[in-house]
C-alpha cells in the first residue's frame, strides 16, 4: 500500500526553491511508490500550472500574515485537519516558512515523519529567524540539504549530522533543451544585439537581494570592456535593485554592453547563445543556476560559496574566485575569451559532471530512500 506523503511548497513563483519542490513532487507523483499530496502558502505564481497538470487532489491554501496573531494558529488547526482527514505520514517542507508552519502542523496532527529543508547558508535570515528554525529542525525528523556546504552551516549552528540529509538538486535535463536554436531568433525574443560577433557573458539570479551582489559583474564588465569590446554581459533576473543596478552601469561606462532582461522565460535558449555564465552570490546553498550553465555546456566562472565548488572542477569545468574578486573573475574570463576552444571544452566537460552527478534520478532515489527509512524509524 502506498504511503502518503506531502510536498509544502511556499508558493509556485520561479525559485530555486519552489522549481526543486514542484520537480520534486512530479518525481514522486511518476515514480508512483508514495501517494503526494501538495499544500501551500501561496495559490500563485507559474508553477502552479505544472502541479495542477498531475491532477493531485485538491491543493490547500493557508495563508498567513504574521506568526504571531490568532489566525496563524487558526490556519495550523486547519492544516492538521487535512493531514489527519487525508492520513498523512510524511510532510516535507522546502523554505523557511514552510519549515515553521508545515513542520508545527505536522507535529500538531501527528504525523509520523517531518521533513525540513535548508537550501541556504547566511544572508537572507534575521537572527529571530535563525533561531525560529533551529528549533524548528529540532523538532523535525530529518533536514534535508543540498550541499555539503549548507551542511557544515547547520553544523555550526548546532544542528549536528546525524539529522542532516545532503541531497543535491537534480536537474532535468529534458527540460533545458532549448526549442529555438536560431541565435538572431532568440536575440530578438529578448531584446538582446543580434551582432554574432557579440559574445555574451551570462548571469542569472534575481535582482532583489544584495546578497546575489550583481554590482561586482559589473565591475567585470568595466575591467574587460576595452580589450573586448564585442564582449556583453546579460542580467536575466527581476527585482526591486534593477534601477540601482541600471544607475551604477551608467557610473562605470559599461550600459552599452550590459542588458538587463528580466525575468527570463527562455533560460534555455539564453544559455545556449551564451559564451560563459557567471556567478558572484556573497552566500548561495547550492546554487541551480551553475548546474543550468553546467547542463547548457558553458563554462563557469563563480565566486567560492555555499556547494559551488561541489559541482564546479577547477581549470575543467570553470574556476572559483573569492566572494566580490572582480578582478580574479574578469581575469579568467578573460583567458576564456581569449581561447575559444579550451572555453568550448570545459563546457562540455560540465555537461558530462551534471548528466553523471546532478540528475532527477539521482535526486529521487535520495529522497525515496530517505523517506522509508524515516517511515521506518531509523
Amino acid at each position: 500500500m502506498k504511503k502518503n506523503a506531502l510536498q509544502f511548497i511556499g508558493s509556485f513563483h520561479q525559485g530555486g526553491s519552489e522549481r526543486q519542490a514542484v520537480q520534486l513532487t512530479q518525481l514522486l507523483h511518476e515514480d508512483d511508490v508514495f501517494q503526494v499530496f501538495v499544500a501551500t502558502l501561496s495559490k500563485r505564481g507559474t508553477l502552479l500550472k505544472e502541479v495542477e497538470e498531475l491532477g493531485l487532489s485538491e491543493i490547500p491554501e493557508y495563508k498567513l500574515n504574521s506568526f504571531f496573531n490568532l489566525n496563524f494558529l487558526r490556519q495550523i488547526k486547519k492544516c492538521a485537519g487535512f493531514l489527519r482527514k487525508n492520513k498523512i505520514e510524511i510532510v516535507h517542507t522546502h523554505d523557511f516558512y514552510t519549515n515553521i508552519f508545515g513542520v508545527l502542523a505536522a507535529r500538531y496532527a501527528g504525523v509520523p515523519v517531518k521533513i525540513a529543508s535548508k537550501r541556504e547558508t547566511r544572508g537572507l535570515r534575521t537572527n529571530l529567524q535563525i533561531r525560529a528554525e533551529k528549533l524548528i529542525f529540532r523538532m523535525a525528523d530529518a533536514v534535508t540539504v543540498n550541499s555539503e556546504a549548507v551542511k557544515r552551516y547547520l553544523g555550526g549552528k548546532g544542528i549536528y549530522g546525524e539529522k542532516i540529509e545532503v541531497i543535491y538538486n537534480g536537474l532535468d535535463i529534458m527540460r533545458l533543451k532549448p526549442k529555438e536554436t536560431d541565435r538572431e531568433k532568440i536575440c530578438t525574443e529578448l531584446g538582446l544585439p543580434t551582432n554574432p560577433e557579440i559574445n555574451f557573458v551570462t548571469l542569472v539570479a534575481n535582482l532583489r537581494h544584495g546578497v546575489k551582489n550583481q554590482p561586482m559583474l559589473l565591475r567585470v564588465a568595466k575591467h574587460l570592456k576595452e580589450e573586448f569590446p564585442n564582449t556583453h554581459f546579460v542580467f536575466a533576473g527581476e527585482g526591486e535593485r534593477k534601477n540601482f543596478l541600471m544607475s551604477m552601469a551608467e557610473r562605470l561606462g559599461v550600459s552599452e554592453t550590459t542588458h538587463f532582461i528580466d525575468r527570463c522565460r527562455i533560460v534555455p535558449e539564453l544559455l545556449s547563445i551564451s559564451y560563459a555564465c557567471v556567478l558572484t552570490s556573497f552566500a548561495e546553498g547550492f546554487s541551480n543556476s551553475i548546474l543550468e550553465y553546467m547542463s547548457a555546456a558553458k563554462p563557469v566562472v563563480a565566486t567560492n560559496v555555499g556547494g559551488a565548488s561541489e559541482a564546479i572542477i577547477e581549470g575543467m569545468t570553470g574556476f572559483l574566485v573569492e566572494s566580490n574578486d572582480d578582478e580574479a573573475m574578469a581575469k579568467h574570463l578573460t583567458a576564456l575569451l581569449k581561447n575559444p576552444e579550451r572555453a568550448k571544452a570545459m563546457g562540455q566537460n560540465g555537461r558530462e559532471v551534471v548528466t553523471d552527478r546532478f540528475i532527477c534520478e539521482s535526486q529521487l532515489e535520495s529522497v525515496t530512500e530517505l523517506y522509508l527509512r524515516k517511515l521506518d524509524g531509523r
